[in-house]
């Protein structure tokens, strides 16, 4: 065996597989962007009203994943959970302990779909981006 391909393996062993997009994977609750159909931050689903487009995109795409962020308390997206298995979806809860992220759920899909726009930019979603840059 060649002492590179030793030393890949070692590296593997020890941390694990490579994974493409590391950043983009911990802000997108472990998907990636381009595989996202919607995306809202912690501030939107903690709202006591439930946004409506999640269920429109949920119902009109059945083979879709809710990734909830475990930082929220379960109060906070059980009107989401109930929204997934209304539609026949599954839905995951993401604990990141590492790594923060400003989303409180995305709708991902399996492959990508690079939906142009996956955000509802209300006052909730500006106030919690006021200060960096989603994409």
């Amino acid at each position: 065996m060649k002492e590179e391909s030793v030393d890949f393996y070692l590296q593997q062993g020890m941390f694990g597989h490579a994974e493409t997009k590391p950043d983009e994977r911990r802000m997108f609750l472990g998907s990636l962007r381009e595989r996202a159909l919607l995306a809202l931050t912690k501030g939107q689903v903690s709202r006591s009203k439930p946004y409506q487009e999640v269920e429109q995109v949920l119902k009109a795409t059945r083979q879709a994943t809710v990734l909830l962020n475990g930082e929220l308390s379960y109060a906070s997206y059980s009107q989401y959970v109930k929204m997934a298995n209304a539609a026949g979806c599954l839905f995951k809860v993401v604990n990141h302990h590492e790594a923060h992220s400003p989303f409180g759920l995305v709708v991902e899909m399996p492959n990508a779909v690079n939906q142009e726009h996956i955000y509802i930019e209300d006052e909730l979603f500006q106030k919690a981006f006021s200060h960096e840059s989603v994409e």
